[in-house]
């Protein structure tokens, strides 16, 4: 396979890859730093990497895996194609590269099935023109009179003077 690039600050891309070995090979891809030796590269972040075999999706298959599970929307997907594939396979986010801009030079038995992006959130929105979103437009409170809490904190200060005075009163 060619070598793949992976761009500075890469965000929201998935790459399929399908592995071509014995299940139990494809199993020790899980184990930190075995998927770096699998796509010629060091330091990848293993959290960002799934390695599983696609029959572990059940119903689901690897096309409701993409568009369900990691939000690839439905036109980059080849439903026909997707469940094709059989035995293990590796997705690896673009956050398990950590916005280093690298070349990846698979192993032979590491075969490129689809690159996808994830369905970025929107944030943009239109202005709002209800009367409550202008600058202060909520009623205004009156001011409160302090003077009801000020009275009860003189009460409770002179009642607490009284029974220090006491006290000290009966000490002596």
């Amino acid at each position: 396979m060619s070598p793949l690039k992976v761009a500075p600050n890469e965000r929201g891309v998935l790459r399929l890859f399908a592995l071509d070995m014995p299940p139990e090979e494809a199993k020790f891809q899980r184990e930190p730093g075995a998927a770096d030796q699998m796509l010629g590269i060091v330091g990848l972040v293993a959290d960002q990497i799934d390695v599983f075999p696609v029959s572990d999706l059940e119903d689901m298959g690897l096309y409701g895996y993409l568009h369900e599970g990691c939000g690839v929307s439905l036109d980059q997907l080849d439903r026909t194609a997707l469940e094709a594939v059989k035995g293990w396979v590796m997705v690896v986010r673009s956050a398990a590269f950590g916005g280093r801009a690298l070349r990846l030079e698979p192993d032979p038995r590491v075969h490129l099935i689809g690159l996808y992006t994830e369905e970025a959130t929107n944030w943009t929105g239109g202005k709002i023109e209800t009367g409550s979103a202008k600058p202060f437009s909520a009623p205004q409170a009156a001011p409160s009179d302090q003077s009801p809490q000020r009275l009860g904190s003189a009460v409770l200060a002179v009642l607490a003077l009284l029974i220090i005075g006491g006290a000290l009163w009966l000490i002596l």
